[in-house]
């Protein structure tokens, strides 16, 4: 039997199939913004109108992204809380190698690191939204340090990266990309502990890390990180501000999101259901969660 990683919740524990699904994002110009994400990230368009995008990978028709224009332009998102980044999940490292060398032609130079369980680009896209896009090590190479995962920020060997890419073109988000995990500004991190581990039911996988906890279900590194790094005077961003709209928590069936919506009414937390929307949970600073169930 494999060893548990990190801290179970008392009571109910989230599925371990349960993973982030599609994140939304109020932009401030749409075309800006599709420049950046398909032209030069490659993700692909599977719908879109005068004011919203829907971007997925190669031969997929489910979103990864969706794109709302309507934000006003912000010079700096410093001191915001919501999103940190959303992180973008390449299925092979060699996919990451020519994505890799695909942006150093192009002139943008990525923040880069070695987390031990992944290999991780950083990116801010034109409203300053932080992006992550990483691929991970096999999990049988993750390890464990007082009984939690062991995960650093290491310099990133480049050179190796781009070799592995084997001087493969950059073709676009392949096939099997997925939306990895979310990260967040929180005001507190006890409180981020009681909504999403406590409540919702994530376990704690790393809590040794300064100023920030990740959490995860099914054994993964993490579905979701929470920091304290927009420092003790960060705010909510304003309606009208590019921020993160929500992102999805995504469970099996029905059946888990009506036990998830339970535990977390019960908690004290307000849920909003609608049947077409499914089930939305605001955390102690208004970033929301959209908790559905897997398609059919």
């Amino acid at each position: 039997m494999e060893e548990e990683r990190g801290t179970a919740p008392d009571g109910y524990r989230l599925p371990g199939a349960a993973h982030v699904g599609t994140v939304r994002l109020q932009v401030s110009e749409l075309m800006r913004s599709l420049a950046f994400y398909v032209d030069l990230l490659g993700m692909t368009v599977i719908d879109r109108d005068a004011d919203v995008a829907l971007l997925g990978a190669k031969d997929s028709d489910s979103p990864l992204l969706e794109l709302y224009a309507g934000a006003e332009p912000l010079s700096s998102r410093r001191g915001r809380l919501g999103l940190y980044h959303f992180a973008i999940l390449l299925p092979d490292r060699p996919s990451l190698g020519s994505l890799l060398a695909h942006l150093t032609a192009r002139g943008v130079h990525p923040g880069a690191a070695d987390h031990l369980v992944s290999e991780a680009l950083y990116l801010q896209d034109p409203d300053d939204l932080g992006i992550e896009i990483y691929r991970d090590r096999p999990s049988s190479d993750w390890t464990l340090r007082n009984g939690e995962l062991a995960m650093a920020t290491d310099p990133l060997d480049a050179a190796a990266l781009v070799a592995a890419g084997g001087g493969v073109s950059w073709s676009g988000m392949p096939a099997g990309t997925t939306i990895g995990h979310v990260h967040l500004h929180v005001g507190d991190l006890a409180a981020a502990r009681a909504f999403y581990h406590d409540a919702l039911g994530f376990d704690i996988v790393v809590s040794a890390y300064p100023g920030a906890l990740f959490m995860s279900a099914g054994g993964y590194h993490h579905h979701l990180g929470v920091n304290t790094w927009a420092g003790p005077h960060a705010a909510a961003p304003a309606m009208t501000e590019p921020r993160l709209l929500s992102w999805d928590l995504v469970l099996p069936d029905g059946g888990d999101v009506a036990r998830v919506v339970d535990r977390l009414t019960a908690a004290g937390f307000d849920v909003k259901s609608n049947p077409a929307t499914g089930s939305i949970a605001h955390d102690p600073w208004q970033t929301p969660m959209r908790v559905v169930a897997r398609r059919r």
